[in-house]
């Protein structure tokens, strides 16, 4: 049984994956640190986790006690991380006791002489289900109301709220309202003027409409390197560099550099030496402003001189097994996470949350 019933605190849950719950969360946790100076959080079930001091922990717990040094044991911030044969084994056992025992007893500690504290679900209400802890169940053993997140737009967010809206209130749950995240700048005034109206109708309050921000979709080079398990091929100054759009080096080196510019991540075979060799002549002349890395595929890996000219480059080089076909669609469907060394995206996240949401109202309906 839960110990602590009195501290405020907020489940935040989201329609679907990445419609930007935890971007939300990270934004409201400085917002709410000017009002609860003593911030505790949890993260009851995870889905993507490392491993820390041989513990898994979810990914976002790591990032959010990296951000704000939140004074909380990580094994409690993140009690269950989903294993890819947990749920064959609670099919098998039905331990569900033991796990909900876990759950509150990290809870009390989490929340232990702390002002509030903000609990993030891993996806929509039911997710969890399989195994008798969804979302909107885990919100009703911690006593807590929740927030929806949801991605921009009018008819497809307010059906998806209401399904889980559906679940919450099965579960007893309150909802302080919706949050509608990733919304273009020019229908920022309509979405949020038509999605108010149709989710009050709902009985639900719209707490805020967060920008669409291309930045925070945008793969660091790092997470590109990871993601296709690359190796390096020189020592550029940072990894940390954004790919804001993608070119395949399928044609003429002459016809490939028109659509080289900054922010740009070119992938091409490795045994294609005339257009590194433009590639490199590009750097030389306009810097970082021609292009943001280089990813070379087919396993093909250069020698002799193209292999010294790429090793003085001032962006990273990559050296990929796959063919360019596949490097390039493992780069376009990257799922695309905040990370603790993101430093300028975390500072845009918190100016959006603080400008958009209504942290008061949220303050208030507790």
């Amino acid at each position: 049984m839960l110990n602590n019933s009195s501290t405020p605190r907020v489940f935040i849950a989201a329609t679907r994956q990445n419609d930007g719950k935890t971007t939300t969360s990270l934004g409201l946790l400085a917002a709410l640190q000017q009002h609860f100076p003593r911030i505790g959080y949890i993260k009851p079930v995870g889905q993507r986790f490392v491993s820390v001091d041989e513990h898994k922990i979810d990914e976002d717990t790591v990032l959010m006690d990296a951000v704000y040094k939140l004074n909380c044991p990580l094994v409690d911030m993140s009690p269950i991380a989903v294993e890819p044969d947990f749920t064959r084994k609670y099919l098998e056992t039905s331990n569900n006791e033991a796990l909900v025992r876990r759950i509150q007893k990290a809870f009390d500690r989490v929340a232990w002489e702390k002002d509030f504290v903000l609990c993030e679900g891993s996806g929509h209400a039911g997710v969890g289900s399989v195994f008798d802890l969804s979302n909107a169940q885990i919100a009703r053993l911690l006593g807590a109301k929740a927030i929806i997140v949801t991605r921009g737009g009018i008819g497809k967010p307010i059906d998806e709220v209401a399904l889980n809206q559906a679940l919450f209130e099965k579960e007893g749950v309150p909802i302080l309202g919706v949050i509608i995240n990733k919304v273009l700048e020019e229908k920022l005034d309509y979405v949020t003027r038509f999605a108010r109206r149709g989710l009050q109708r709902r009985g639900l309050d719209l707490l805020g409409v967060i920008p669409y921000q291309p930045m925070l979709c945008s793969p660091s080079l790092e997470l590109v390197r990871e993601e296709l398990k690359a190796e390096l091929l020189n020592r550029p100054a940072s990894m940390d560099t954004l790919v804001e759009d993608v070119v395949v080096g399928a044609m003429s080196a002459q016809n490939t550099m028109k659509f080289l510019q900054k922010g740009t991540l070119l992938i091409t075979p490795g045994d294609r030496e005339d257009i590194l060799l433009a590639a490199g002549a590009s750097l030389v002349t306009h810097g970082e402003h021609s292009l943001a890395g280089i990813v070379l595929t087919g396993g093909f890996r250069p020698a002799g001189q193209i292999a010294t000219i790429i090793e003085g480059l001032s962006v990273p080089v990559l050296l990929a097994k796959s063919d360019s076909y596949r490097v390039a669609s493992k780069v376009h469907d990257l799922t695309v996470k905040t990370r603790p060394r993101d430093g300028q995206k975390i500072s845009l996240i918190r100016d959006m949350v603080a400008r958009s949401v209504n942290v008061k109202k949220i303050i208030q309906s507790l």
